[in-house]
C-alpha cells in the first residue's frame, strides 16, 4: 500500500515549516472561503514578523532572491488559507490561481522567473493539483517595500 504524505509533511520534506498566518497590516482579512475555494489577500515575504526581502529587482534584489521571496509568499498564502479552514491545511486540495507582483525597475522582463519560486513550490507540495493559472507582473512599489506580493486561490475539500 502506498502511503500518502500529508501537506504538512510535504512542506517539511521540502525544508520548510508552515508559518502562522501573517496578521493583516490594515483593514482587511487574510483570506475568505467561498464554496470550495479559498482566496487570499496579498501575502508579502514575512517570516518571524519581519519582511525578509525588501527592494526591487534587479538593482536591490537578484532574480534568485525574488524567487525565494515568492516562495515565502506562497507559504504565507497557504497559512492564510488554512486560517479560514479552522487551521486545517489538509483541507486544501489544490491551487487554482496565483497572481505574483514583483517590485521591479523599468525594462525588467523576467517576472516569470521570479514567480516560478511560488509556482514550483505549489506543484512540489500539491502535485498535479498544484498546477494553476498565473499572472506575473511588475510594479514600481509593493506594500512595506517588499520585493514580491502574492495572491492565491485554493480549492478545498468542503
Amino acid at each position: 500500500m502506498i502511503e500518502v504524505m500529508s501537506i504538512k509533511d510535504r512542506i517539511e520534506s521540502l525544508g520548510h515549516t508552515l508559518p502562522v498566518a501573517p496578521t493583516p497590516v490594515a483593514n482587511y482579512i487574510p483570506a475568505v472561503k467561498s464554496g470550495q475555494e479559498v482566496m487570499t489577500s496579498g501575502q508579502v515575504p514575512v517570516a518571524g514578523g519581519a519582511i525578509q526581502y525588501v527592494g526591487s529587482i534587479p538593482s536591490q534584489q537578484s532574480i534568485e532572491a525574488g524567487a525565494k521571496a515568492a516562495e515565502l509568499c506562497a507559504l504565507n498564502a497557504i497559512a492564510a488559507a488554512a486560517s479560514v479552514l479552522d487551521g486545517d491545511v489538509e483541507r486544501i486540495t489544490g491551487v487554482k490561481s496565483l497572481k505574483v507582483y514583483v517590485a521591479s525597475e523599468a525594462g525588467f522582463t523576467d517576472h516569470p522567473k521570479v514567480a516560478n519560486g511560488a509556482s514550483d513550490l505549489m506543484v512540489a507540495i500539491f502535485g498535479e493539483q498544484g498546477k494553476h493559472i498565473r499572472v506575473a507582473m511588475g510594479s514600481i512599489g509593493l506594500p512595506l517595500g517588499s520585493t514580491v506580493e502574492l495572491e492565491a486561490t485554493f480549492t478545498t475539500s468542503d
